[in-house]
């Protein structure tokens, strides 16, 4: 199980973050419960198996939805 930490843009509204969270969770290998979407710090914590999923992946999820990716690191 890999960690991410994921900069975003500056978050306009709280429903974004809700958006956000949808969509990283709709990511096959995505541990559900590991989602966090800090509004206040426009970052995404996340937990996911790199045998079922990679961060481009989890990242191409939220640009999808119209969201801007900064920075992504990995634990």
């Amino acid at each position: 199980m890999k960690k991410a930490n994921i900069k975003l843009e500056d978050l306009a509204c709280p429903s974004c973050a809700i958006k956000i969270e949808s969509a990283v969770k709709g990511v096959d290998g995505v541990e559900d419960d590991s989602v966090k979407v800090l509004f206040n710090a426009s970052k995404v914590k996340v937990n996911f198996d790199e045998d079922k999923t990679d961060i481009k992946e989890i990242e191409d999820s939220i640009q999808k939805i119209g969201y801007q990716v900064k920075k992504s690191t990995l634990r």
